[in-house]
């Protein structure tokens, strides 16, 4: 896979109740959420429940409300997913080689190395809280901020 980034970094969903005060501008409408939450993260993983639920007119929604490089990580289902460049089923296997899950690994000297370590692959690595951690989510942008990536 060949992408522009080397770390994304995202949350499971982008609804996360406790944004609405901590992230979220005031008054913004749902309907708004994700293409801010898309201003400053560049990855999303969606559990097979939520994508699986969401309509045709959804998926085009979501699909034109984020930035072309934005990715959307979807967790195996039964379903086919919808098709598009920007949307990767998070198998098992591409998991272990791409995604470094925040909450359960918060170390960031570590995810520095993993980072280096994907540099010279040129593979891109995805940094997810499962629990919407905002302060370790921008920990990571910072991150990838000073390591250039």
């Amino acid at each position: 896979m060949s992408a522009s980034r080397l770390i994304y970094a995202g949350a499971e969903d982008w609804l996360h109740p406790h944004w609405r005060e901590a992230f979220y501008p005031d008054g913004l409408p749902d309907d708004w959420l994700l293409p801010y939450y898309n201003t400053q993260f560049q990855a999303v993983y969606l559990s097979a429940a939520r994508w699986q639920a969401a309509s045709a007119a959804d998926w085009a929604q979501w699909l034109d409300d984020t930035q072309p490089g934005f990715r959307f990580l979807l967790e195996p289902g039964t379903l086919p997913p919808p098709c598009d460049a920007r949307i990767i089923v998070a198998t098992p296997e591409w998991c272990d080689a791409h995604l470094w899950w925040l909450d359960a690994s918060p170390d960031l000297r570590e995810l520095a190395r993993q980072a280096s370590a994907h540099a010279a692959s040129g593979e891109p690595i995805f940094v997810i809280s499962c629990s919407g951690d905002l302060e370790k989510m921008e920990q990571v942008m910072t991150l990838s901020e000073v390591l250039g990536y």
